[in-house]
């Protein structure tokens, strides 16, 4: 009810100052007093008194449905509907003008959803040619929507707050966008399936409905963005210090855990952050001052960082880490200041405007990996991965996807502990060398699984003569050059970070940085990678979700936003030769002029000089 009940309190003072009435009634200098005096009380929030003051004046007016209607819209914003109601039956509709009739069956339509008669709610407020002020659109629509959801119309119910939804923003934005989806799952998996796949690509209930399944525990097919336009290219005609979507803020603070047990990752991502802060200098990047905030990894220690540093004046706070953090945050009545979340929360719900999210989804690359399979033309899969959380979730991403491209999965095997790596093959049935050559054109092998799994496994294949096309995930890759190590991988394909194998240009040599810092080396350079892509995401976050299509080239990978804030990444592929892993295409590089150079003042120097890092 806070919703539609905070959109009245403004109307109703409008109303009130306005002192609205039909152009035919005259006010005598004593009605125009006492009305005055109303208006007072409902500015002052004394919305009893109002009421009482309104229905005096019904008693003396002519104009007294209006006032009967004032002192109804009172008495609700009181939160006394059960007051306003017995005034209903008594305003004579004809006698109401301009939008006072739509108001009048917003009102009637509230109290009988409150007497649980939805049916004639829905009547109310589904009725032709209804037409509410601005301010009441949101009220009309929430009424609508509760009206159709007590009716059973749970489909009509999600679309109407669907419609709500760019209206919204904060706490208000991440209730309605809760309740769609909660709205869309009690219509069932296979009913939202169906309308899923009778859906146009831009239909905007789509992405609701995939949300919907994905909280029904449905891996759905989430293809590779489009990249069209990368961030930070030069505007024509407006110089050469002018760069599309450019907009730093200007104070920043970063949420992380330096304390507790994930310390060590935090200290990975902030030396990523800084040392792309460090670099962005060369390309005369203006660097706001940074403040670091210890989270702790907590939720209480991330609420306390985030409070803290809306504070201390932050105009862009970035983290904290982990999921339960974030949902910690995503839970405040307020976030004030905008948020790049650096996970997703743990309970899937969905970011609201002011916020983005961005972290490292094993979901991303099995989706990816199905892709690539698929240009390739292979469509029919094994899959074989891992025990492991992430290869979990990165197998069920890409059947979801091979499925979706006309692909299928014809076996899957699964590595824990203690399990026969020759007789999980085996179990596959897969083709080998002695079968016919024909039936293996079409297929391979999808592996998602940490480096000592499979340089175990790449061996078993061989022994058992299947030869299929080996694709994976960025865990088969322990960061580093090992020829001796990696030459059981020898023709396994995967994908990863661009930054580990120097393919992006415009960001730092990942040797030369690793050679100084050892956080950029090994399995630990995707985090560090991250922290870069921390810090080169600060100045394009409302640009890359107000336009879409947009990229930003990042370390860990091509950067686009989708409608809801949540950052995607578009990785590259690699391909162990001769125990070394090596890019499959080059340089990706797209332009000329490197999208991280931002403009600069008239001396060529940073518009804002950094404030040295501190801990809190």
């Amino acid at each position: 009810m806070r919703l539609y009940r905070a959109a009245g309190v403004a109307l109703l003072v409008a109303l009130a100052l306005s002192g609205c009435v039909p152009p035919a009634a005259q006010k005598s200098p004593a009605e125009v007093a006492a009305s005055q005096q109303a208006d007072v009380l409902i500015q002052q929030g004394k919305f009893d008194e109002a009421a009482q003051a309104y229905l005096a004046l019904a008693q003396t007016s002519s104009n007294r449905d209006h006032y009967q209607l004032l002192a109804a819209e009172a008495y609700r914003q009181e939160g006394q509907l059960d007051r306003a109601a017995p005034l209903l039956d008594g305003i004579r509709r004809q006698r109401l003008t301009g939008d006072e009739p739509s108001r009048l069956d917003l009102l009637q339509a509230e109290w009988a959803l409150k007497q649980h008669n939805a049916p004639k709610a829905l009547q109310l407020t589904t009725q032709p040619n209804i037409s509410v002020p601005p301010a009441l659109q949101l009220r009309l629509l929430e009424l609508r929507s509760q009206s159709m959801q007590q009716t059973g119309d749970f489909w009509g119910a999600a679309r109407t707050r669907v419609e709500m939804d760019g209206q919204l923003s904060g706490l208000d934005q991440a209730q309605n966008r809760k309740q769609i989806v909660s709205l869309l799952t009690q219509l069932g998996i296979d009913p939202l399936k169906q309308r899923a796949a009778a859906m146009q690509p831009g239909d905007r209930m789509l992405p609701w409905v995939n949300e919907a399944l994905t909280q029904l525990g449905v891996a759905v097919a989430h293809p590779a963005p489009a990249l069209e336009q990368e961030v930070g290219t030069m505007l024509p005609g407006e110089g050469a210090n002018v760069r599309e979507g450019f907009k730093m803020p200007s104070r920043v603070a970063l949420l992380l855990p330096t304390s507790g047990n994930l310390a060590s990752a935090g200290t990975t991502i902030r030396e990523g952050f800084f040392a792309a802060y460090a670099d962005s200098a060369h390309n005369h990047m203006p660097r706001p001052p940074v403040r670091v905030y210890d989270s702790a990894g907590t939720t209480a220690g991330a609420i306390k960082a985030y409070q803290q540093a809306v504070s201390d004046g932050a105009q862009l706070i970035i983290g904290p880490l982990t999921r339960g953090e974030v949902s910690a945050l995503f839970g405040l009545q307020q976030l004030p200041v905008p948020l790049l979340a650096l996970n997703h929360p743990d309970d899937k719900s969905l970011p609201a405007s002011g916020v983005s999210e961005f972290g490292l989804l094993p979901e991303t690359e099995g989706a990816q990996a199905a892709d690539h399979m698929a240009e390739a033309g292979i469509t029919n899969a094994f899959v074989i991965v891992s025990s492991d959380d992430f290869a979990q979730r990165a197998a069920k991403s890409f059947k979801a996807e091979l499925e979706a491209r006309g692909g299928k999965v014809a076996g899957t095997g699964n590595l824990g502990s203690g399990v026969n790596f020759a007789s999980t093959i085996s179990g596959l049935g897969m083709p080998t060398d002695s079968g016919d050559a024909s039936a293996n054109k079409d297929s391979g092998i999808f592996i998602s699984m940490r480096p000592q799994q499979a340089r175990l496994l790449l061996p078993q294949l061989r022994l058992a003569r299947v030869n299929l096309p080996v694709v994976g995930t960025s865990h088969i890759y322990a960061g580093v050059d090992d020829a001796g190590a990696n030459r059981d991988l020898e023709g396994v394909e995967f994908c990863d970070s661009p930054w580990l194998f120097d393919v992006q240009p415009g960001l730092p040599n990942h040797g030369d940085i690793a050679g100084q810092l050892p956080a950029a080396r090994g399995t630990s350079a995707r985090l560090f990678a991250f922290g870069m892509d921390a810090w080169n995401l600060a100045p394009y976050i409302d640009w890359l979700r107000a336009h879409p299509g947009s990229y930003l080239p990042g370390a860990s990978g091509q950067l686009t936003s989708d409608q809801f804030g949540r950052i995607r990444r578009v990785l590259v592929w690699a391909k162990f030769q001769d125990g070394l892993a090596r890019p499959l295409n080059g340089s990706l590089q797209m332009d000329t002029s490197p999208a991280l150079a931002p403009p600069t003042d008239a001396s060529g120097s940073p518009q804002l000089q950094p404030e040295q890092p501190t801990g809190n």
